[in-house]
């Protein structure tokens, strides 16, 4: 079976073995280390390690003050940390919905979504390509509002050449399946000074010293031993974004021009990093999502649906006082529709191959 993800960390195992030789475990230098690295690839001033993607996103919102009365508008297409890090938060998720081209947001109808009690924006960038980031950050401008991205897929990408992490708070994941990993972890990414530090105090019970409180923090602190991990991984994560690359570009040419298949695409003046490799299987297929699926497993392919409802279609949001339901046409058609196949570095030319062959003689009429 070919696996949808595969991670490769043995480089990793010098690094680690300093950590585990130092007797300094916990945080120490190679969180720095980390976060060195992670600032230069998101083009920021400061990034700060911690431990987990939700835990960026928690910690994100917090230092934009966000609380109970604001509002947050964000994505109905995503996973289920965003939701509930805003709802952590004591503020109410507004959705706008997505464009059915890259999957993202839509800046046009997230402008819609706007009320008074909006603070901050918080768009979603899915399957390794950014939102329309220029203009969100132009909207945000325009309103007086607070830009947090959610980039936990999205490390590496860029818009117009700016990195992602750069266009407010990001908000980056190292989770195992992810391009860069930790095997867990995350990254808040910032220019700003101010909120950086209060990011640091977050993330270490709120103590500027021992024994000294600032404010009322938790735990989110990173250990060296995770650092080394995603140390080794940030100093090759441009090969390793090459290579996905490469293989979607395979895929692409491959399964260009099957009925009902809408092979992904790259927006203009976007880099993507190609986090997941998502078709969408439409009703022009000869086969339904679930059917091809199925098919491909069968033929030693495996697959998976991110994601297959809005993110707020669950019974514990429904009618929850936190969240807003809209009307959302083109996510609700889309989780019917998408579909992720292999497209990880460790993917041979063969596997390609297989991957291209099956599927089309799975969607052969």
């Amino acid at each position: 079976m070919i696996p949808l993800n595969s991670v490769d960390v043995q480089d990793a195992a010098p690094l680690v073995m300093e950590v585990l030789r130092s007797g300094q475990i916990t945080q120490g230098p190679m969180v720095e280390r980390l976060e060195q690295a992670a600032a230069k690839i998101a083009g920021v001033e400061h990034a700060v390690a911690v431990n987990s993607g939700t835990a960026a996103l928690s910690v994100g919102l917090e230092i934009c003050d966000l609380g109970p009365g604001d509002e947050v508008v964000t994505s109905p297409f995503t996973f289920v940390a965003t939701l509930n890090s805003i709802i952590a938060s004591g503020a109410t998720a507004r959705f706008a919905d997505i464009r059915p081209d890259d999957f993202n947001i839509d800046p046009v109808l997230m402008e819609g979504q706007i009320g008074e009690r909006t603070k901050v924006l918080l768009p979603v960038g899915l399957y390794g390509q950014t939102a329309d980031m220029v203009a969100i950050e132009k909207l945000a401008t325009e309103r007086g509002l607070m830009v947090v991205e959610d980039s936990a897929q999205t490390i590496g990408a860029t818009v117009q050449g700016r990195p992602s992490g750069s266009f407010g708070v990001g908000c980056f994941s190292l989770y195992a399946t992810k391009n860069v990993t930790a095997a867990e972890g995350g990254i808040v990414t910032t220019d700003s000074r101010e909120l950086s530090e209060r990011a640091r105090l977050l993330r270490n019970q709120g103590m500027r010293g021992k024994y000294d409180y600032a404010c009322v923090g938790g735990n989110y602190r990173l250990s060296d031993v995770h650092a080394a991990i995603g140390v080794s991984q940030m100093h090759r994560h441009e090969a390793l974004i090459e290579r996905r690359r490469y293989n979607a570009e395979r895929l692409s040419a491959g399964l260009d021009g099957i009925a009902g298949l809408v092979i992904p695409r790259v927006m203009e003046g976007r880099g993507h990093v190609w986090h997941q490799y998502t078709v969408r299987v439409t009703d022009e297929a000869p086969c339904t999502r679930d059917e091809l699926a199925s098919q491909l497993a069968e033929r030693g392919v495996a697959t998976s649906v991110h994601y297959p409802r809005p993110v707020f279609d669950y019974e514990c949001f429904r009618n929850h006082r936190q969240v807003v339901v809209p009307d959302v046409p083109v996510a609700e058609m889309i989780t019917s529709q998408v579909l992720a196949l292999p497209v990880h570095p460790q993917l041979t030319d063969a596997d390609l191959d297989h991957i291209i062959g099956e599927t089309r003689a799975a969607l052969s009429a």
